[in-house]
Protein backbone atom coordinates (compact mmCIF):
# COMPACT_ATOMS: atom_id res chain seq x y z
CA UNK A 1 0.00 0.00 0.00
CA UNK A 2 1.21 2.95 -0.94
CA UNK A 3 1.19 6.41 1.40
CA UNK A 4 -0.85 8.39 -0.81
CA UNK A 5 -4.78 6.54 -0.98
CA UNK A 6 -8.28 7.38 -1.66
CA UNK A 7 -10.88 6.79 1.18
CA UNK A 8 -14.21 6.05 0.16
CA UNK A 9 -16.19 6.08 3.31
CA UNK A 10 -20.17 4.84 3.36
CA UNK A 11 -22.09 4.85 6.80
CA UNK A 12 -25.71 3.36 7.48
CA UNK A 13 -27.67 4.10 10.39
CA UNK A 14 -30.87 2.51 11.31
CA UNK A 15 -32.97 4.97 14.35
CA UNK A 16 -35.09 3.52 16.33
CA UNK A 17 -38.53 3.88 14.90
CA UNK A 18 -37.07 3.89 11.53
CA UNK A 19 -39.05 1.86 8.53
CA UNK A 20 -35.30 0.31 8.21
CA UNK A 21 -35.24 2.67 4.78
CA UNK A 22 -31.93 4.00 5.93
CA UNK A 23 -29.75 5.53 3.23
CA UNK A 24 -26.01 5.43 3.30
CA UNK A 25 -24.01 8.98 3.56
CA UNK A 26 -20.95 8.46 1.25
CA UNK A 27 -17.65 10.52 1.03
CA UNK A 28 -14.50 10.25 -0.83
CA UNK A 29 -11.48 11.91 0.56
CA UNK A 30 -7.68 11.75 0.22
CA UNK A 31 -5.22 10.65 3.06
CA UNK A 32 -2.30 9.02 4.44
CA UNK A 33 -2.07 5.72 5.32
CA UNK A 34 1.05 3.95 7.33
CA UNK A 35 2.39 1.14 9.48
CA UNK A 36 3.90 1.84 12.88
CA UNK A 37 4.17 -0.90 15.77
CA UNK A 38 2.21 -3.70 13.47
CA UNK A 39 -1.31 -1.07 13.34
CA UNK A 40 -2.19 0.61 10.29
CA UNK A 41 -2.33 4.29 10.87
CA UNK A 42 -4.71 6.43 8.27
CA UNK A 43 -4.79 10.58 8.37
CA UNK A 44 -7.45 12.77 6.77
CA UNK A 45 -9.48 15.59 7.12
CA UNK A 46 -12.99 15.97 7.10
CA UNK A 47 -14.88 19.75 6.01
CA UNK A 48 -19.00 19.51 7.68
CA UNK A 49 -21.07 21.11 5.48
CA UNK A 50 -22.06 24.44 6.51
CA UNK A 51 -18.77 24.80 8.23
CA UNK A 52 -15.36 26.27 8.02
CA UNK A 53 -13.15 24.80 10.33
CA UNK A 54 -12.32 21.10 9.08
CA UNK A 55 -11.81 17.90 11.31
CA UNK A 56 -8.23 16.04 11.30
CA UNK A 57 -9.19 12.40 11.76
CA UNK A 58 -6.31 9.27 12.69
CA UNK A 59 -7.63 6.24 12.46
CA UNK A 60 -5.70 3.61 14.24
CA UNK A 61 -6.52 -0.27 13.31
CA UNK A 62 -5.48 -3.73 13.66
CA UNK A 63 -8.09 -6.80 13.43
CA UNK A 64 -9.02 -6.73 16.79
CA UNK A 65 -9.94 -2.78 17.39
CA UNK A 66 -10.48 0.19 15.88
CA UNK A 67 -9.58 3.96 17.34
CA UNK A 68 -10.48 6.87 15.76
CA UNK A 69 -9.42 10.43 17.22
CA UNK A 70 -11.71 12.90 15.74
CA UNK A 71 -10.10 16.88 16.33
CA UNK A 72 -10.85 19.92 15.07
CA UNK A 73 -14.80 21.44 14.73
CA UNK A 74 -15.89 17.69 15.88
CA UNK A 75 -13.47 16.01 19.26
CA UNK A 76 -14.26 13.10 20.08
CA UNK A 77 -12.12 9.70 20.64
CA UNK A 78 -14.02 6.62 19.52
CA UNK A 79 -12.97 3.14 20.09
CA UNK A 80 -14.72 -0.05 18.39
CA UNK A 81 -13.99 -3.30 20.02
CA UNK A 82 -16.23 -6.06 19.44
CA UNK A 83 -18.22 -7.35 22.25
CA UNK A 84 -17.02 -4.29 24.69
CA UNK A 85 -18.92 -0.98 25.19
CA UNK A 86 -16.34 2.12 25.01
CA UNK A 87 -18.03 5.52 26.28
CA UNK A 88 -16.37 8.81 24.89
CA UNK A 89 -17.31 12.64 25.42
CA UNK A 90 -18.67 13.55 21.90
CA UNK A 91 -18.23 17.49 21.43
CA UNK A 92 -19.70 19.03 18.43
CA UNK A 93 -20.90 22.56 17.25
CA UNK A 94 -24.28 22.63 19.04
CA UNK A 95 -22.88 21.21 22.31
CA UNK A 96 -21.66 18.14 24.55
CA UNK A 97 -23.14 14.48 24.68
CA UNK A 98 -22.20 11.13 26.38
CA UNK A 99 -21.79 8.61 23.63
CA UNK A 100 -21.45 4.59 23.72
CA UNK A 101 -20.22 2.32 21.25
CA UNK A 102 -21.14 -1.17 21.32
CA UNK A 103 -19.30 -3.31 18.45
CA UNK A 104 -20.69 -6.42 16.95
CA UNK A 105 -18.53 -7.24 14.01
CA UNK A 106 -15.26 -5.77 12.58
CA UNK A 107 -13.65 -6.66 9.27
CA UNK A 108 -10.44 -5.82 7.93
CA UNK A 109 -9.16 -7.07 4.75
CA UNK A 110 -5.51 -5.89 3.68
CA UNK A 111 -4.17 -6.52 0.00
CA UNK A 112 -1.27 -4.82 -1.66
CA UNK A 113 -3.06 -1.53 -2.46
CA UNK A 114 -6.52 -2.21 -0.97
CA UNK A 115 -7.46 -2.27 2.74
CA UNK A 116 -11.30 -2.49 3.32
CA UNK A 117 -12.60 -1.83 6.76
CA UNK A 118 -16.04 -2.39 8.64
CA UNK A 119 -17.57 -2.25 11.30
CA UNK A 120 -21.13 -2.64 12.44
CA UNK A 121 -21.99 -1.11 15.84
CA UNK A 122 -24.92 0.35 18.09
CA UNK A 123 -24.57 4.11 19.04
CA UNK A 124 -25.84 5.58 22.37
CA UNK A 125 -26.39 9.12 22.97
CA UNK A 126 -26.01 9.89 26.96
CA UNK A 127 -27.47 6.60 27.99
CA UNK A 128 -29.96 6.00 25.83
CA UNK A 129 -30.05 3.86 22.24
CA UNK A 130 -29.91 6.19 19.39
CA UNK A 131 -28.96 3.83 16.32
CA UNK A 132 -27.79 0.54 14.91
CA UNK A 133 -24.80 1.44 12.68
CA UNK A 134 -22.39 0.18 9.80
CA UNK A 135 -19.16 1.90 8.63
CA UNK A 136 -17.56 1.06 5.51
CA UNK A 137 -13.88 2.22 4.34
CA UNK A 138 -12.15 1.67 1.12
CA UNK A 139 -8.58 2.38 0.93
CA UNK A 140 -6.67 2.19 -2.55
CA UNK A 141 -3.76 3.27 -3.50
CA UNK A 142 -3.46 6.78 -5.61
CA UNK A 143 -2.66 6.52 -8.88
CA UNK A 144 0.60 8.96 -9.43
CA UNK A 145 0.48 10.63 -12.51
Amino acid sequence: MKKDVMISMSGLQYMAGDDLDARPVEVMIPGTYYIKNGKGYLVYDEVMEGFENKTHNIMKFNQEKIELHRKGLIDVQMIFEKNKKNLSLYKTPYGMMNMGIAATDIQVDEQEDAIDVSVDYTLDMNGSYAADCTLSMKIRSRVSD
